[in-house]
């Protein structure tokens, strides 16, 4: 090879090692979010609406703490607190509210009240009616978290799910009464009133009581919480 072809050679492999090296043009990679929002949560839906309802009950929301801060604080008693007419005797009643659960606790204990003075609950045939007390009283209704509800409730073995009546307390478990039970899914407001009444019920020395047959009204001592067994939901005695 001569001198000219050499160089010719030497050029055409430098120029061939080039795009060999080169190659392709690499991808370029699609721009990102703007810093900061590539880590951003979305914004939590806003809390479903308090029904009129929940609001009767003392309800403000719809959470259920799973505990508190373990201790109970007295509502106070309203000024006039209403005497249910033509009853043989009343009975004091004091409420108390969990410390720290988001709850309306005069709104509850008037809904207690009203339920057990209304002609369909124990009462109802005049020889009882309650008064809501802050003072010291024979019967205490408590509305507390599922931990505490447990706490009180012992040695019953309420699986931070059920409500009870233990001594002169009446327990009311705070999940229980927001959610209900799914045969009272549609009927809240008469799942309470089952509640009180029954618990109420265990304090005036009554127990518990079966199903009747399928499609009878369950009685109020049926522990309706777990189950109807073929009954239908009621929520009186009467």
């Amino acid at each position: 090879m001569g001198r000219r072809g050499a160089v010719r050679y030497a050029v055409a492999t430098a120029v061939a090692g080039m795009l060999c090296a080169c190659g392709p043009p690499a991808p370029v990679p699609a721009p990102g979010p703007p810093a900061g929002e590539a880590t951003a949560a979305p914004e939590p839906p806003p809390p479903p609406p308090v029904a009129e309802a929940d609001r009767t009950a003392g309800l403000r929301g719809h959470d259920v703490p799973q505990s508190g801060a373990g201790e109970t604080v007295p509502v106070p008693e309203p000024e006039q607190a209403p005497t249910p007419p033509d009853r043989e005797r009343t009975v004091p009643m004091r409420v108390e509210i969990e410390q720290g659960i988001d709850v309306d606790g005069a709104a509850f204990a008037s809904y207690v009240a009203a339920v057990l003075n209304d002609p369909r609950s124990w009462g109802g045939d005049g020889s009882m009616g309650f008064v809501h007390t802050e003072g010291p009283a024979p019967l205490q209704v408590l509305l507390v978290t599922p931990a505490l509800a447990d706490e009180l409730c012992a040695p019953l073995d309420t699986a931070g799910r059920l409500s009870c009546r233990n001594g002169e307390k009446v327990v009311v478990n705070l999940e229980r009464w927001v959610t209900g039970t799914p045969d009272y899914a549609d009927d809240l407001t008469g799942y309470r009133r089952y509640l009180v009444n029954h618990e109420v019920g265990h304090w005036l020395g009554h127990r518990h009581e079966p199903c009747p047959g399928p499609g009878e009204p369950a009685p109020v001592m049926q522990q309706q919480t777990l189950g109807l067994d073929g009954c239908t939901p009621y929520s009186w005695p009467r």
